[in-house]
């Protein structure tokens, strides 16, 4: 039901009446700003978001020059954007259910994905938990309550909505965290999303990354308003505006809204300001569209730095420290990637497992014939003509592969 104050005079709202600030508690030198209050982190919990970050950081530059190598077909990078994804994943029980878009691999680091299984799936062989049926960063992790990602833009979005209501049917006290840039807020389901939510009070937390480019298109070519924020007054729905790059600001600001999210059943948008370093994606090309002085003065607040240097104010970290973990996690992933690469795809069978509660005589029938033709012709399938024959490996089976 709508109700408002009567008039007789036609005034019209712009919407510039309205004017939503931009939270934030850290700068870039470490400490904190004036007036500014630190959420209550506790050191072993600060340095588990920042080993998070830091390990998200060296596997993407890792595995990016894997796929320039041609050892990966495709990746993405969370580059300059870990303290926006990591920081709101800390602020939520590990039980909350994580929907990401494609660019949230620092979460399922924060709760603890392996290497192991971030490389399984990349390579999508005989150990990936999707049985290599997905491209590459396409994670999901049943036991870390992270929905596997879907490929279509803001679908993830309405359907964060849906999952929620049934949490809070449920009564569990759990919630739901769905992150999404703010391009994807440009489809309908983005929309359809939030009125839902807040009709029926879903506890639900919409995490917009604002990191500027919708691929190659600016922000000011996206929308006419300032920015995904004030969307959400026309939802009557709870928002705030947070520095995205300021891992403490993201930290209280998600921990405040799982409060209204969990106590009060009041869906909430976060919009996070911050700037995707990387290319969209490894086949994109950012010098087409942006310039090397945009990106350096975006550079120079990575949300790394600021972390790192917080934690050395804290008495919390060194520079020794810094080293030996760079160190290490480089020869972690290095290691890692290595074992990966050299396990076997998942077996032939499975292609047709999972999909309905028994294999249909019509499946069965197609199996059948893509085995007879791997086996006619093992020269073109080396690997999946040695996982169904060994007597058919070759010498070169390593070479290539399907």
């Amino acid at each position: 039901m709508t109700t408002t104050a009567q008039t007789h005079r036609p005034d019209f709202l712009s919407g510039d009446e309205y004017s939503i600030p931009t939270y934030a508690v850290l700068s870039q030198d470490g400490t904190l700003h004036d007036g500014a209050e630190g959420p209550d982190l506790e050191r072993d919990k600060a340095l588990r978001i920042y080993h998070a970050m830091v390990a998200t950081r060296v596997l993407d530059e890792r595995m990016m020059a894997a796929q320039r190598q041609g050892r990966l077909s495709f990746y993405m990078q969370c580059t300059g954007e870990e303290a926006a994804v990591i920081g709101s994943a800390a602020a939520l029980d590990d039980a909350d259910m994580i929907m990401a878009q494609y660019r949230e691999q620092g979460a399922l680091a924060y709760r603890g994905f392996s290497f192991d299984e971030f490389m399984n799936q990349l390579f999508g062989n005989e150990l990936d938990y999707g049985k290599g049926r997905q491209m590459p960063i396409h994670y999901g992790s049943r036991k870390l309550h992270y929905m596997t990602i879907s490929s279509p833009l803001a679908t993830q979005i309405p359907q964060a909505t849906g999952y929620a209501y049934g949490q809070k049917l449920a009564g569990e006290g759990l919630c739901t965290i769905v992150y999404f840039g703010e391009g994807a807020a440009s489809e309908g389901d983005f929309h359809a999303a939030l009125n839902m939510a807040a009709v029926h009070e879903a506890p639900v937390i919409f995490f917009c990354r604002n990191n500027g480019y919708a691929i190659s298109t600016p922000s000011v070519e996206q929308f006419a308003a300032d920015g995904v924020a004030p969307r959400a007054l026309g939802y009557r729905m709870h928002v705030i505006r947070v520095d995205g790059n300021d891992v403490l600001a993201v930290y209280r600001a998600t921990e405040k809204a799982r409060r209204l999210a969990v106590e009060e059943n009041k869906p909430v948008l976060i919009e996070a300001m911050t700037y995707r370093l990387a290319a969209h994606s490894s086949s994109d090309d950012p010098s087409g569209y942006r310039s090397r002085k945009e990106e350096e003065a975006w550079r120079a607040k990575d949300p790394i730095r600021r972390m790192q240097l917080w934690l050395e104010a804290q008495g919390w970290w060194s520079e020794d420290e810094e080293k030996a973990l760079q160190d290490e996690l480089r020869r972690e992933v290095l290691e890692t990637m290595k074992r990966a690469e050299k396990r076997p795809p998942p077996a032939i069978d499975s292609m047709v497992t999972d999909v309905y509660a028994d294999v249909t005589p019509a499946l069965q029938h197609q199996l059948d014939a893509l085995k007879q033709h791997v086996r006619r012709y093992p020269e073109a399938y080396p690997r999946g003509a040695r996982s169904l024959d060994p007597a058919l490996s070759h010498g070169d089976a390593d070479q290539g592969g399907d």
